[in-house]
């Protein structure tokens, strides 16, 4: 029975993803052409909204536990850890007031609706995995992009999705080039559980009525100290956090 709810509320909500993605797309292309970048950006709050609370149709319980104080005034780099591709939209959304950009793979910039278009157009990292020296250079532009505009990047530094809630160790390579480029930044880690339990294998069936935590840690400045070690410790923090968690979800 649990199984047969599963894909019935998988269906409500994939087809609710996929009306969301293209009515978002049309918007965004508007707003952008028509009234601008700022216009733009409330059309993206909106999508991630409409992404994330989606996954009400699921029976999900979304939870957010701000534990920061952040400031306004200097550029900030959220290090989270990353269960699935539904960790995105609630991350952007919680922290839209800082105008968030993500580092992503290149090969999301073209042929999804939506998202696709707005990687392309706010500025995000796109950065592709077989050519380093490309990669290095679009991080570096995002890390002086966030240190003008003093707003925010999003980067998960395993580099790839880990379902289990068991974390691979933060590489240090990306967050090293935005802090050359953008030294005001303060390190913020972001820890979250649950969405890998949602989406264990390939994008369906979701699990159902699974809670999914989103936790905003405090930050940690990284002057004078090295990036490894810097990260070491975001990790350490965003572990306390998920890996009890997960242990007994598996017991």
């Amino acid at each position: 029975m649990r199984k047969i709810l599963d894909y019935v509320l998988s269906t409500l909500y994939l087809i609710h993803f996929g009306l969301t993605l293209l009515v978002f797309h049309v918007i965004q292309v508007i707003a952008f052409n028509v009234f601008g970048k700022k216009a733009h950006k409330v059309s993206v709050d909106w999508l991630n909204f409409s992404l994330t609370f989606g996954l009400y149709l699921t029976g999900a319980n979304i939870k957010l536990k701000n534990l920061a104080q952040l400031p306004d005034n200097r550029p900030l780099i959220f290090v989270a850890n990353h269960q699935s591709s539904y960790d995105i939209s609630p991350v952007y959304w919680y922290m839209r007031k800082y105008s968030p950009r993500f580092v992503s793979k290149i090969e999301l910039a073209k042929g999804v609706p939506s998202i696709s278009y707005n990687l392309r157009k706010s500025g995000a990292a796109l950065i592709n995995r077989k050519d380093s020296k490309q990669a290095i250079t679009e991080i570096a532009r995002l890390g002086k992009l966030i240190q003008d505009e003093k707003a925010s990047a999003i980067i998960f530094p395993e580099g790839t999705r880990t379902a289990s809630g068991s974390m691979k160790q933060f590489q240090s390579g990306g967050v090293a080039t935005l802090l050359k480029r953008a030294p005001d930044a303060l390190i913020v880690p972001v820890a979250i559980d649950g969405t890998g339990a949602m989406n264990p294998k390939g994008i369906f069936p979701l699990k159902s009525f699974c809670t999914l935590n989103f936790t905003v840690l405090p930050g940690i400045e990284p002057a004078g100290r090295k990036v490894e070690e810097v990260l070491a410790e975001a990790q350490e923090e965003i572990r306390k956090l998920i890996e009890p968690a997960s242990a007994a979800v598996g017991s």
